[in-house]
């Protein structure tokens, strides 16, 4: 591991990834920002509706199998953080709240068809379901309307920021394509990867809040840097999940990872700490695919006695403490202290 690496030796088991009261932070974080919520939900709603059927329905799908919609509750808290006042002929952040979350869910859908998932959320993928055309083509639509919202909401700068983190989230998920089965990759480009395809679209979400309120530059480039310190921890708590997490509670197929031979730091710190027996099951498992049912109780095994989790988790306090810095900048106030608190239970999740 690099030398930026925090210096973390103990193994840990899953207990380190959850926390009874993680959840109650997000909570708490979106009852604050509950009518907010509801009319971002009302909008994403109201942009699935098509005279095509199967659009809805896939969409019906979408919104049935849940999740967390963190990124357009950041979009929302990161506004009100910086004072936005809405009225009811102006919702501008719950517009752009609703194409931050369609450009999240377009990259979900192509996502599940590229690395065959078959669960998304603790429910069949879209794929699974829909089939791989339907799933990609739908993809397509609400991109598109992410860009119809981009638009109507009227900025220039707006446009560049959320256009531009799209742009960033497709290379990242090419880099990550390019370094699959590929353990020579260095935790640096690992990084790069996890920036691309998770923290930039965080950071714009984030971003977009300080420009709606029509705030200085150094409260965008602050809202900018939670964003993407956020989304790197997020990242790389997601990446330690598919080793150390219960399927059930994980909503995911635990070893998607490993069996498609993505480079993860999970992964890269076992390696490294590994002996030349792992190396070479490592070597074996990911750079040529070669798998068997009892390869997957193995590498947990080989995550845990390397102690690989407790790196990947430590990294991502890092991550985690420069977000909450990054809110100084603000004053005091219970939503400052709230988004302080989601970045808390980004490290502690189980899911």
């Amino acid at each position: 591991m690099d030398s930026a690496a925090p210096d973390v030796s103990a193994t840990v088991d899953k207990a380190v990834l959850r926390d009874a009261g993680s959840e109650s932070a997000l909570s708490a974080l979106s009852a604050y920002l509950e009518q907010d919520m509801q009319a971002c939900n009302r909008a994403i709603i109201a942009r699935m509706e098509s005279p095509v059927p199967l659009i809805p329905q896939l969409g019906a799908h979408l919104v049935a199998a849940g999740g967390k919609r963190l990124r357009p509750l950041l979009t929302l808290a990161a506004s009100r953080l910086c004072g936005y006042q809405s009225t009811p002929e102006n919702q501008r952040h719950v517009g752009l709240a609703a194409c931050v979350e369609f450009i999240h869910t377009a990259t979900l859908l192509h996502d599940d068809v590229v690395d065959e998932s078959n669960l998304r959320r603790g429910l069949a993928s879209a794929n699974a379901v829909f089939g791989n055309k339907a799933s990609v083509l739908v993809g397509d639509f609400l991109f598109a309307r992410s860009f119809q919202l981009m638009t109507a909401d009227g900025s220039l700068k707006v446009m560049a920021i959320l256009s531009d983190a799209s742009a960033t989230i497709a290379e990242g998920e090419v880099l990550q394509m390019v370094t699959q089965n590929d353990l020579s990759t260095p935790v640096e480009r690992y990084l790069e990867v996890i920036h691309g395809k998770t923290a930039a679209l965080f950071a714009a979400a984030c971003r977009v809040g300080a420009v709606v309120a029509d705030r200085p530059e150094a409260e965008e480039v602050a809202l900018d840097r939670f964003g993407t310190n956020l989304g790197m921890a997020f990242q790389l708590v997601d990446d330690a999940l598919d080793y150390a997490a219960d399927q059930q509670v994980l909503g995911k197929t635990v070893g998607d990872d490993m069996r498609e031979g993505k480079i993860t730091l999970p992964v890269l710190a076992a390696y490294e700490a590994g002996s030349p027996e792992d190396c070479a099951f490592w070597e074996r498992v990911i750079e040529k695919g070669e798998q068997t049912d009892a390869d997957l109780p193995h590498a947990l095994a080989l995550i845990e006695k390397t102690g690989a989790i407790a790196t990947t988790i430590a990294r991502a306090r890092v991550y985690a403490a420069e977000a909450v810095e990054a809110l100084s900048i603000f004053p005091d106030s219970e939503l400052r202290r709230l988004m302080a608190e989601t970045v808390q239970y980004t490290v502690d999740r189980a899911r």
